[in-house]
């Protein structure tokens, strides 16, 4: 067996152990909540050793740990295509990055200007959240095939891809109140109206809160204009 078959094999089977250890740890509460919800009687009520008995349970059972896996087997092929962090990307990978995933977040900016550091601290807070859509920014300056191609002319762009086609995009911070000082939640909010965010998912919720309150505008240092977006 070569080394990277070994290795998968190794990491298939401690996924299984991890999902089989969390299986047992919240199977009887889990077992004794759905009884008693269907009986409508309180859980002091409900003999455990009958419930682990029932195969009515251990069927919903056995479909809500498929149901874990497949999530988490989603979304470690997602981190595989880059998804889960904030990303750059050169103008050669452009095509690729956009054409890989069904929804993608690109940030088109510049290294000086001030909005566009703005802009990368709050894509940079939701990228391990939303998992399932795919950020990442491409230096304008870099890229002038696909600036003129995608008639990009106000920086900071945020160009929003679904399946590989741009449909929507967030040119400076007109969407987001004309203010430097947005919240990550508001930008979060104006892409999900957009349609390329999602609800968040997963046990890390209050991870993600953590997250979206950090990502809160504090004042950035630069020698650049913060006055106004740069053409």
């Amino acid at each position: 067996m070569d080394p990277d078959s070994f290795r998968s094999t190794l990491s298939n089977l401690a996924f299984g152990n991890v999902m089989a250890a969390a299986a047992r740890d919240y199977q009887k509460e889990l077992l004794a909540n759905d009884k008693a919800q269907a009986s409508h009687t309180t859980t002091d009520d409900v003999d455990l050793d009958e419930l682990l008995d029932d195969p009515e349970l251990e069927k919903l059972h056995a479909e809500r740990i498929a149901a874990l896996k497949k999530e988490a087997e989603k979304r470690e092929v997602l981190k595989r295509q880059g998804h889960g962090e904030y990303r750059e990307i050169t103008e050669a990978d452009f095509l690729g990055e956009v054409t890989g995933s069904e929804k993608v977040v690109c940030h088109f900016y510049h290294r000086e200007f001030y909005r566009c550091k703005i802009m990368d601290k709050h894509l940079k807070a939701l990228a391990p959240i939303h998992v399932d859509t795919k950020f990442i920014k491409l230096d304008a300056e870099n890229a002038p095939f696909f600036v003129k191609k995608l008639a990009i002319k106000t920086l900071p762009c945020v160009v929003l891809f679904r399946n590989g086609i741009s449909f929507d995009r967030v040119t400076g911070f007109q969407d987001l109140g004309s203010k430097d000082d947005f919240t990550t939640r508001a930008l979060e909010h104006l892409f999900k109206r957009k349609g390329i965010l999602g609800e968040r998912k997963g046990d890390n919720d209050e991870h993600a809160e953590e997250e979206i309150d950090s990502g809160r505008s504090r004042s950035i240092r630069t020698s650049t204009n913060a006055g106004s977006d740069s053409d």
